[in-house]
């Protein structure tokens, strides 16, 4: 009995360092990809390939297909997820330096937890809960304030929204993944990366014209960085995830969105070329520093 919960605590372990660190990092993998291919279609490889392989590995490990409903959730949810949650992202890296957009995904508790609140569980959120919000949004509004004059601001504002429709769509598929009929694991997984895969291609075909054509025009590096994305970002990463959410503590889990900005914020600076200002910096340590306090405030 206890080697059994010794080998599901260092799974546990394995998975929570998978998703600190490596979604950390695919920030700055998306940021170099998306310089030659545009991010929906960029999006959609990666996951039509992921889910490909993952859903091989599901059916010979698993043996078990589910059932129509079980199946539509899983689409559902990874059209959620991946097609609009995941993609934004993408979207706003393409546009954005990766350690800032890695910023506002760190909010993705304050939108889980006001989901949950208004629709799902009814369950109001602590005081220290309700301050880490109100912290991290200041945080935010400090790095983007629209009525500041910031003359050394190389990016648009626009993908702000756009990251923070992502981010809805994002906790509203983590508050449903426990509430729906859902396949074995791994094959849920799959299927979720595939059906997120097919959203983005249908979406790169209405919004990218043309975005086939830049295929023969991948360097080297963008290879690499799509190699990486759908290896690590996507097999390890988002599995580890998926995995979490489904055996780990939420406020266990949640725990990524304060150490994803850190990696992303460093892994910016010391290979993308991306400057960490004085603005930046306090920013970030005000919205972690908000993240924080809604962990720790999270009702589990």
């Amino acid at each position: 009995m206890n080697k059994k919960i010794g080998v599901l605590s260092s799974k546990m372990i394995f998975c929570l360092l998978a998703v600190y660190i490596i979604w950390g990092s695919t920030y700055l993998g998306m940021k170099i990809a998306t310089k030659v291919v545009p991010p929906f279609l960029l999006s959609s490889m990666r996951f039509l390939v992921a889910g490909g392989i993952l859903l091989l590995v599901g059916c010979l490990r698993e043996k078990t297909w589910p059932n129509r409903q079980q199946f539509i959730s899983a689409c559902f949810i990874g059209v959620l997820l991946i097609g609009v949650g995941n993609t934004t992202v993408a979207v706003a890296v393409h546009y954005m330096p990766s350690g800032i957009v890695a910023l506002i995904v760190a909010a993705m508790p304050a939108w889980i937890m006001g989901m949950d609140w208004a629709f799902f569980s009814k369950q109001r959120p602590s005081v220290m809960t309700m301050l880490g919000i109100v912290v991290g949004f200041i945080g935010l509004f400090l790095l983007f304030n629209p009525f500041a004059h910031h003359e050394a601001r190389q990016f648009p504002l626009w993908p702000v929204i756009v990251i923070v429709v992502g981010n809805i769509c994002w906790a509203v598929g983590t508050l449903l993944v426990q509430r729906l009929p859902m396949p074995t694991q791994i094959t849920s997984t799959a299927i979720q990366m595939l059906a997120g895969g097919i959203f983005s291609l249908l979406m790169s075909f209405v919004l990218e014209p043309g975005g086939l054509g830049t295929l023969p025009l991948m360097t080297a590096e963008a290879w690499q960085a799509y190699l990486y994305l759908v290896l690590i970002g996507s097999l390890v990463g988002y599995t580890s995830y998926s995995w979490l959410s489904k055996n780990a503590p939420p406020r266990l889990t949640s725990t990524y969105a304060y150490i994803n900005p850190i990696v992303a914020l460093f892994l910016g600076w010391a290979i993308g070329n991306e400057a960490i200002t004085s603005l930046v910096g306090i920013a970030a340590a005000i919205v972690i520093c908000g993240v924080v306090l809604m962990t720790l405030g999270r009702k589990s």
